[in-house]
């Protein structure tokens, strides 16, 4: 049987699980309109298998990297989980403090995906803290359904208040020099933004195809923002233009990248929305813009 790429898949599939992966229709309907897309050679099983994450053969820096000392801690959380779980992550001989980055995960816990990007940006000279938003209900679970089924047990602010939690941790280790930026895809691509509207401290945020906040949280903004977007993520991209207004009028620094012709959750190499060319490019301008914004 030949195996299924990209260019096999009609665009209605990719915008049917982004509809699916952000709750707006259960896994019956997914199911049950997925399966008109089995034609031609395609079977439902195969299809089904192709759109799902692989875990196993996508990660690019592995957990017991020798050049990274990398392990999951605990941090307190009062106005949100209460003691959340997160990977922490550094390079294996820092002698000097490091700027610090929080990387947020999607809407379903910390998967194997948000724990390899924490990793990737430690070997850039930062500690990383990538928490799991999932920990008071027993963290990721696991699987992406299941995990998307308990994030939305949880409420959106408390989640948010964990994050801000742990810059605060990041802040009070003494191996991070106090300079920390955030990145965050999907929900965390929201965190992301909230994060520059509640943290004034914030030196820097990347939120990749985030949610946008009110005209009202927007104008709080001091924090330097670049912003990353999916060309045909029609979804997200509406916020953009009135998010836009306000940031030029405050006076904001930003930059906002569109990258055509790709999906939501394009970084995300574990899924057939995954572009590499537009990750690759969107990722060198995340850690070029923290070098310069943590880093100096």
């Amino acid at each position: 049987m030949k195996k299924l790429t990209k260019e096999d898949i009609n665009q209605e599939v990719f915008d049917l699980y982004d509809d699916y992966a952000h709750n707006k229709i259960e896994r019956r309907q997914f199911m049950e309109k997925l399966s008109l897309y089995a034609v031609g050679g395609i079977t439902m099983v195969s299809l089904l298998s192709f759109m799902m994450p692989d875990y196993i053969d996508s990660i690019l820096v592995q957990p017991n990297d020798p050049r990274l000392q990398s392990d999951y801690i605990t941090y307190d959380s009062p106005k949100g989980g209460g003691k959340i779980k997160g990977l922490l992550s550094k390079p294996l001989d820092s002698k000097e403090k490091l700027p610090g980055i929080i990387v947020v995960h999607e809407n379903r816990g910390l998967n194997p995906y948000i724990e390899d990007v924490g990793r990737r940006a430690a070997l850039e000279g930062f500690i990383t803290l990538a928490p799991d938003a999932l920990t008071p209900l027993g963290g990721y679970p696991g699987n992406d359904d299941e995990g998307r089924t308990l994030q939305r047990q949880r409420d959106r602010d408390e989640m948010l208040e964990d994050f801000i939690a742990a810059y605060e941790y990041l802040m009070s280790r003494d191996d991070c020099s106090g300079k920390i930026g955030v990145v965050g895809f999907c929900f965390g691509g929201w965190i992301a933004n909230m994060m520059a509207v509640k943290v004034p401290s914030l030196s820097a945020a990347v939120p990749f195809y985030g949610g946008q906040p009110t005209d009202e949280e927007a104008a709080n903004i001091t924090t330097p923002l670049m912003l990353q977007y999916a060309g045909l993520d029609e979804r997200v991209n509406a916020g953009w233009s009135a998010y836009e207004k306000v940031l030029k009028e405050n006076n904001v620094e930003h930059m906002a990248y569109f990258y055509p012709e790709v999906n939501h959750g394009f970084h995300n190499n574990t899924t057939p929305r995954f572009d590499e060319a537009a990750a690759d490019l969107a990722w060198g301008r995340t850690i070029d813009f923290f070098k310069e914004k943590l880093q100096s």
